[in-house]
């Protein structure tokens, strides 16, 4: 007699979430547009605990950015200042500048699925309320979804260095970028940037000082030294072990933007 084989689970329809109630995959559908993504999609695997968090914790605390409205801040982070970060890796940089200001809102964005499991689960344990995770690329965040001046302030820590040359248009920190990302910021609203790939350093120092939208914070036009709020990252940490030098740039938005 032969036993019959286990038939192989159901293939999940493409743009269903892997998890129920979870972060769509592609929730814009942009994958097909030629310019600039915020992210460079990763696979890896998701813990059954991330698994967890984002079945139960994303309904509540997570977003798709899926380009469809404009988004109430106010309401999403009951009235308080809000900085939108871009790329928060796992999550425990994010967690603790949330815990050390609870009377700032976060706005998460990134595409690592483990990632996302793991910040709502710090978040959740931490009684981090002022923690909101956000799933897709945040260029369509910026371009779409966004309203004028309604963002504090803007984190970008160790974006994709892109190394090679002819992928150094793949950066984030643009000019493009930069136009796109001044009209969401409130005038004197913070851009804080760091890196650990001294190449890219100067390219966005560069970038910065040029763009008219933004005023060095430093006197001589260079960088900064690392501010008290921003933690120690994974990322930082590797590259301090390899010898690199972060640096880190803050940027304030000027008053009167440019006229288009």
């Amino acid at each position: 007699m032969v036993s019959e084989q286990p038939s192989a689970p159901a293939r999940r329809p493409k743009g269903e979430p892997r998890f129920p109630g979870g972060p769509v995959a592609d929730p814009a559908g942009s994958h097909h547009e030629r310019r600039i993504r915020s992210f460079q999609p990763r696979r890896s695997r998701v813990t059954t605990g991330q698994g967890e968090y984002l079945e139960r914790l994303w309904p509540q605390w997570g977003l798709d950015i899926d380009g469809q409205g404009t988004l109430d801040l106010d309401a999403m982070f009951d009235g308080l200042p809000v900085v939108l970060e871009i790329g928060f890796g796992m999550g425990e940089a994010t967690a603790e500048m949330a815990a050390a200001d609870p009377g700032t809102g976060i706005l998460a964005v990134d595409v690592h699925t483990p990632g996302q499991g793991n910040l709502l689960g710090l978040a959740e344990r931490g009684g981090l309320t002022n923690v909101r995770v956000a799933n897709g690329d945040a260029i369509i965040l910026l371009r779409e979804m966004l309203p004028p001046q309604s963002l504090d302030g803007l984190r970008v820590y160790f974006p994709d260095p892109w190394p090679k040359a002819r992928h150094h248009k793949r950066r984030i920190i643009q000019p493009d970028f930069l136009t796109l990302a001044a009209p969401r910021l409130k005038p004197g609203a913070v851009l804080h940037c760091a890196t650990d790939w001294e190449p890219y350093a100067e390219q966005m120092l560069e970038v910065l000082n040029a763009h008219p939208a933004f005023e060095n914070t430093q006197a001589d036009g260079g960088y900064a030294p690392r501010p008290g709020f921003r933690p120690l990252t994974r990322f930082e940490g590797q590259g301090l072990d390899k010898g690199h030098v972060v640096h880190d740039l803050l940027f304030t938005r000027v008053a009167e933007l440019p006229a288009a």
